[in-house]
């Protein structure tokens, strides 16, 4: 159990809730497949797949949540196809013109028609809740994917106080004064070497840059000539690497050889420990790693969040 991505939710007041009663609130919206005529369905599944029939996985005070979503899959093309050949079709029998509308009638028919025999595609999106750190992490490349896990347990549970962390400081200019050297880079973050350059003007082009000594007098000159660093690949204490972007998402997260050999300690044999292990030992370093993240990218405005 190891998460690609982790996007950071802060509970804006005291939030706790027991496993037991997270269980019974996500209860009432577990999966179910989709009907014959609907096009997509979600709700909350076992986090440990077949090995698990709880919708909360518990370890050391985190509670981590699968929320599944299933979609038919209608190729355009064919449904297309058969929109014409039926206008077609009309227009032959009844010599007249099909016009716009008619045909967005006949494609609701003929989608509807398809459902039972489309294909479905499944997604699972995984999120863990820590009220005694404060934060919600979900697994999502994206901003929306995590709020859309987070807008369906706001519904699950009633209520969600949460948002996404609020920075002192644009991480674009702390990424960027990191390697202008006009901020001193943490002693506990080391430099990859990616990151991505944007000129903010309203028609800025944007840089990509991979495989590249991030000091180098070619990342120099595109920050002399006033790009912004919106991206940037970083390793936390020797121990965790990932690619931070402007909106604190933090992406592509590989975990040590310190963390791997301690999981290779758990019994192999024991699919549910292994499961266990490893997600214990993510939240703990993820425990580690967000708030000094914050920290190093400036400080985080907590103004708006109510403390016991």
């Amino acid at each position: 159990m190891w998460f690609r991505n982790a996007r950071v939710f802060r509970f804006t007041k005291p939030f706790d809730i027991s496993a037991e009663e997270l269980e019974n609130k996500l209860q009432a919206d577990a999966f179910k497949p989709c009907g014959p005529q609907e096009t997509s369905r979600q709700g909350w599944v076992p986090p440990l797949g077949k090995n698990g029939e709880q919708l909360v996985h518990s370890a050391g005070g985190y509670h981590l949540i699968a929320l599944r979503k299933e979609e038919k899959i209608l190729p355009g093309p064919v449904v297309k196809e058969a929109v014409e050949e039926r206008a077609e079709a009309i227009e032959l029998e009844q010599s007249r013109k099909v016009r716009r509308k008619e045909k967005d009638e006949i494609k609701e028919q003929v989608m509807l028609e398809m459902l039972p025999q489309a294909f479905s595609r499944n997604r699972r999106c995984y999120a863990y809740l820590a009220p005694k750190d404060g934060v919600l992490v979900v697994d999502a490349g994206s901003a929306k994917q995590a709020e859309d896990l987070a807008s369906t347990l706001r519904k699950s549970l009633g209520s969600l106080p949460v948002r996404p962390p609020a920075l002192e400081q644009a991480p674009a200019f702390t990424f960027t004064g990191w390697l202008n050297e006009t901020i001193d880079l943490p002693a506990a973050i080391t430099l990859g070497s990616e990151c991505e350059l944007k000129d903010p003007s309203e028609d800025g082009g944007v840089v990509r840059c991979k495989g590249l000594d991030l000091k180098a007098d070619e990342i120099r000159n595109h920050l002399d000539a006033g790009m912004q660093v919106t991206r940037l690949a970083l390793t936390w204490d020797e121990n965790v690497s990932f690619v931070l972007d402007e909106e604190f998402g933090i992406r592509r997260i590989k975990f040590g050889e310190t963390i791997q050999d301690q999981l290779d300690d758990v019994d192999a044999d024991d699919a549910v420990a292994k499961f266990d292990a490893a997600f214990t030992l993510m939240t703990l370093e993820l425990a580690r790693l967000i708030p000094g993240l914050l920290e190093a990218m400036g400080g985080e405005d907590r103004s708006a969040i109510i403390e016991e």
